[in-house]
């Protein structure tokens, strides 16, 4: 009589290297970029566009914790100047320099953002932004500064 577990191929675990950081980083430069290609997009079919986000929270009456969509705020990284268009990739509130001194992408038309975009979006999939992503540290937003409380 033969077991289940004597029917299984049993080893040792092997060692998983970690993976590097850039990937990860390189993905949430993706879903930040295909959120833009999303804004593009409904600016061009003239929709307006809203972006939700998932969030737990707890019911203050049964204790209960729930998920809820929870509008945010996404800006758009393009921008015009009398109908020419530009787009800037952005990291955190500072736009990434693509070579020295240059952040801003010629666009020209505005029906041209979603094949600049999704460009971008090849680009960082192929790892040729890889220096520029790992030298742009996200600037984050100062805080207020509280009054000193005297006593």
């Amino acid at each position: 009589m033969t077991s289940i577990l004597s029917s299984l191929k049993v080893i040792a675990r092997p060692k998983i290297e970690p993976k590097p950081p850039i990937i990860g980083k390189r993905l949430r430069l993706i879903e930040k970029l295909d959120e833009q290609l999303a804004i593009a997009q409904a600016m061009l079919d003239g929709q307006p566009f809203e972006a939700y986000r998932e969030k737990k929270v707890t019911d203050p009456e049964t204790g209960e914790k729930k998920v809820v969509r929870k509008r945010k705020a996404v800006r758009p990284w393009y921008f015009d100047d009398k109908e020419h268009y530009f787009f800037e990739i952005r990291v955190g509130f500072k736009a990434m320099e693509i070579d020295k001194g240059k952040t801003a992408i010629d666009v020209g038309d505005k029906t041209q953002l979603p094949v600049v975009i999704n460009a971008i979006i090849k680009a960082v999939e192929a790892g040729e932004l890889d220096q520029q992503i790992i030298q742009s540290k996200p600037e984050k937003p100062s805080k207020p500064k509280e009054p000193k409380k005297t006593a």
